[in-house]
């Protein structure tokens, strides 16, 4: 079984943001998955997805501290800076993070750690909505 969607997620500020729950109330679909993979794609190149700590938000407090120290806004090098002082930055943290995940399925659910969770990692001071592509593939129950 392949189903393939493109959703949109709610506009977030700058920062790390769990949408795990977001992701999977819009694909219902996941629950009819024995064993599988979900690939999603975030369609965005200042912005970006990763998986990590669930429970405690100032991890991604955390997260947003450390990745402005390691790439930060108004640097004379920047040649890119047509849409402010964020734009570059956000290009460079996007690529270290990346721009898609692919998460086992098992059982009808994401077969992830008790402490993990998707993060939408928005570099934008005003990113908008993000659009990303699921992309599932498994044996039905």
């Amino acid at each position: 079984m392949w189903i393939q969607k493109e959703i949109q997620l709610s506009a977030y500020a700058r920062g790390f943001h769990l949408v795990t729950a977001e992701i999977l109330n819009k694909i219902p679909e996941l629950k009819q998955i024995h064993i599988g993979l979900l690939n999603i794609l975030i369609k965005h190149t200042s912005a970006s997805l990763t998986i990590n700590e669930n429970a405690d938000p100032t991890v991604r407090k955390d997260f947003e501290s450390f990745f402005n120290r390691i790439v930060p806004e108004d640097q004379p090098y920047y040649l890119h800076n047509d849409e402010g002082s964020d734009d570059l930055p956000a290009h460079l943290k996007s690529s270290l993070l990346g721009a898609s995940l692919n998460i086992p399925v098992t059982n009808g659910r994401l077969n992830m750690g008790i402490w993990q969770g998707i993060y939408l990692c928005e570099h934008r001071n005003h990113g908008g909505a993000r659009s990303l592509v699921l992309t599932l593939q498994g044996e039905k129950l």
